[in-house]
């Protein structure tokens, strides 16, 4: 196993979305994955359920079918969020310039989506959709070890970052991997692949924990 020796602190603080960093050339040993894997395992589960199901996917016809969603999700993604004018609008320029920095990087993803040597799709049993109550519980038993999953990752030079929007044709992306749509539902796509270079720094977060943080009550 080889690692990056990230103290935890570094491990925290700098594990970023990558999305123009990716090396599209270079192959991920399944050994990689299945070692971050087995830090999802561990993480916590509602009732010590452990419904969850990851889906990694390297094949080339499924990642460029899979790509194909995405790319149909994004374009309406982008028609949604330009016709609500949801793009940087009213954020002061430095923040509106991060945001459009933000912007490029997914809209780079989208474009090279079937170039990501590998994609990891968690799911968890049960339909969220069936069961609005409980999608809070749900949600709980399953991105915990997804984030695991990607701090290992980060450990060992690869670049993981969570998507969502194949999720707008999940019914598809189930028919595509033999996911039984009506048992799991997905609720990410995650892109893995080596980083180019590891110096990654940490995020600007506007004001710090400080800033949006209340004691005994909203304030």
């Amino acid at each position: 196993m080889t690692t990056l020796g990230l103290s935890v602190h570094d491990l925290l603080t700098t594990t970023r979305s990558v999305r123009r960093r990716l090396d599209f050339d270079r192959p991920v040993d399944p050994a990689l994955l299945e070692e971050c894997l087995e830090y999802a395992v561990q993480a916590p589960t509602g009732s010590n359920r452990q419904g969850w199901r990851f889906i990694v996917v390297t094949d080339s016809e499924k990642r460029m079918a899979l790509a194909d969603l995405y790319r149909r999700g994004w374009e309406r993604y982008m028609t949604l969020a330009a016709s609500a004018g949801a793009i940087a609008e009213g954020a002061a320029p430095d923040r509106a310039a991060q945001q459009m920095r933000v912007m490029e990087s997914a809209a780079y993803l989208a474009e090279n989506m079937h170039r990501v040597p590998a994609m990891v799709i968690p799911c968890i049993e049960g339909r969220a959709d069936h069961r609005p109550m409980g999608a809070a519980s749900m949600m709980a038993s399953i991105v915990p070890s997804a984030w695991s999953f990607m701090l290992g990752a980060r450990e060992r030079g690869l670049g993981t970052c969570w998507t969502s929007i194949h999720l707008m044709f999940e019914k598809e992306a189930a028919e595509l991997l033999g996911i039984p749509y009506d048992e799991y539902s997905q609720v990410a796509l995650i892109t893995v692949g080596h980083t180019l270079g590891d110096d990654f720094r940490p995020a600007r977060r506007d004001g710090g924990a400080a800033a949006i943080t209340s004691w005994n009550g909203w304030d």
